[in-house]
C-alpha cells in the first residue's frame, strides 16, 4: 500500500533544479549537498491546509513590513508564506526566515531550524529539504542560517556558530511570542545532523527542543555505513586516505543518546547504509512496542538538488541525480509521553539527492504531529 499525498492535495508547486554551482572545493570534502501514538500519517485530515506557495525571498523587506504580517496584518499576498532574509544584529551575519503570511491572534507555530551540511549552505538546505513551501500549510516558521567556518570546508563549529543560532531561535520566538510556539524541531543534514546531536548537549537547547530530524546525520541506535560511504574519489585523489590497509577511514555512524525528552526521526537513504536496524534504543528508553511499518510516500516528482560537481561519476551511497522516489516508513508505536521514534528510508537514493515533496510533507507532517510545548514551558528570561 502506497501513500501518495499528491492524490490528497492536487498536486505539489514546480521545483526548479537548476541551481548555481558551487565554488571550487578542496580535494575529498566531505560535502552534505552540492553546493554549498503520535498521529499516524495517513489519519491526518489535510483538507484544513492550504497548498503550499513558494515564493521568492524578500531581502529588502523592512522591520515594519515584516512586523505587520507577524501580528496578523494585510502582507502583499494574503495567504501565502512570507520569506525574510534576516540580519542578526549581534553577529551581522544573515539567514533565512520563512512563516505564514496571515497569522491570527489565536494561532500557534512549530518552528523548525533547518541546518545544512558539511561543504553546504543555507541556500541549498533550503532545497535539500524545503521545509518553507509548507509553512502555510502547516503553520511552521523555518529558519535556515549559514555556517561562519569556510576552511577547509564550510561547517558547523560550535565556538563560531553556537551563539548565532541561539540568537536565530530568540528572534523567532520573540517575532511571535514563545507562548505560540507549539514545538521546536532540529533538522539537520550530515554534518548538519551531528551539530543537531551536540546543540543537545547544551543547557540551552535541550530545554527547548521537541525533536529532532536526522537526514542522513546519524542514528540514535547506529545504523552502519556501506565501505564506499562518502564523496566518490575523483582522479589524482587516489592517495588521499591516509590509512594503513589503503581502504577509506569509517565514517562515525551513530550519535550519542540525549539526556533530554524529545522526538527522533531517522530519514536516510537506502545506498548509505548497509540495513536499517530494526530495534531502537530510544524507542525502548520509552517502553515503545514492536516497529510497525506504515504505508510506503510515493513521490512521481523528484527533489531540487544533488551534488552537480560529481554529475556523472558519482556512486549510489553518494547520491545521483534527482528522481521520483519511494520512501518506507517505520514508527515505534505506544511511547510514554507519545514521543515520536520513526524511521525512514528513501529507496534507492543515496546521501545528497534533495527530497522529494511528498516526503518532505510527510516527515513535515509527523513533526507537526508529535508533542511539544518545551520552550513555552520555560520561565520568562530563562537562559
Amino acid at each position: 500500500m502506497a501513500l501518495d499525498l499528491a492524490s490528497r492535495r492536487g498536486g505539489h508547486p514546480g521545483h526548479d533544479r537548476h541551481a548555481p554551482r558551487a565554488a571550487a572545493e578542496p580535494a575529498g570534502a566531505i560535502r552534505a549537498d552540492a553546493d554549498e501514538a503520535h498521529a499516524d500519517p495517513r489519519h491526518i485530515d489535510r483538507s484544513r491546509f492550504k497548498r503550499p506557495h513558494v515564493d521568492q525571498p524578500r531581502s529588502g523587506q523592512s522591520d515594519a513590513q515584516t512586523s505587520l504580517a507577524a501580528s496578523g496584518g494585510t502582507p502583499e499576498r494574503p495567504g501565502t508564506m512570507i520569506q525574510d532574509s534576516i540580519v542578526d544584529p549581534a553577529t551581522g551575519r544573515k539567514f533565512y526566515l520563512a512563516h505564514p503570511g496571515h497569522v491570527q491572534p489565536d494561532d500557534t507555530l512549530t518552528f523548525v531550524l533547518n541546518l545544512h551540511g558539511g561543504g553546504s549552505s543555507g541556500a541549498w538546505q533550503r532545497r535539500y529539504f524545503p521545509a518553507q513551501d509548507y509553512a502555510d500549510r502547516y503553520h511552521l516558521m523555518v529558519a535556515t542560517p549559514t555556517a561562519a567556518t569556510t576552511e577547509p570546508i564550510r561547517r558547523w563549529v560550535a565556538g563560531a556558530d553556537d551563539w548565532h543560532l541561539q540568537n536565530i531561535v530568540e528572534s523567532a520566538f520573540k517575532r511571535f511570542g514563545r507562548e505560540r510556539v507549539a514545538s521546536f524541531w532540529l533538522v539537520g543534514h550530515s554534518q548538519g545532523g551531528m551539530t543537531s546531536s551536540r546543540l543537545l548537549t547544551t543547557d540551552y537547547f535541550s530545554r527547548r527542543v521537541d525533536g529532532w530530524l536526522s537526514l542522513s546525520g546519524g542514528r540514535l541506535g547506529p545504523a552502519e555505513l556501506v565501505d564506499d560511504f562518502g564523496p566518490p574519489l575523483q582522479p589524482g585523489q587516489e592517495t588521499l586516505w591516509r590509512t594503513s590497509d589503503g581502504r577509506r577511514p569509517r565514517f562515525s555512524s551513530g550519535p550519542p543518546l540525549p539526556t533530554t525528552d524529545l522526538s527522533f526521526i531517522f530519514a536516510t537513504g537506502e545506498h548509505e547504509i548497509v540495513a536499517l536496524p530494526e530495534t531502537s534504543p530510544w524507542a525502548d528508553k520509552y517502553g515503545a512496542g514492536p516497529r510497525r511499518r506504515l504505508a510506503d510516500v510515493v513521490d512521481s516528482e523528484p527533489g531540487q538538488t544533488y551534488d552537480m560537481q560529481r554529475a556523472g561519476r558519482s556512486s549510489k551511497s553518494w547520491g545521483l541525480e534527482p528522481r521520483p522516489g519511494r520512501a518506507r516508513v517505520y514508527v515505534y508505536p505506544d511511547t510514554r509521553g507519545g514521543w515520536l521514534v520513526a524511521d525512514v528510508i528513501r529507496l534507492d537514493k543515496g546521501h545528497t539527492e534533495g527530497l522529494e515533496p511528498n516526503i518532505v510533507e510527510a516527515l513535515i507532517t509527523m513533526m507537526v504531529s508529535a508533542p511539544g510545548g518545551k520552550a513555552r514551558a520555560l520561565p520568562e528570561g530563562a537562559a
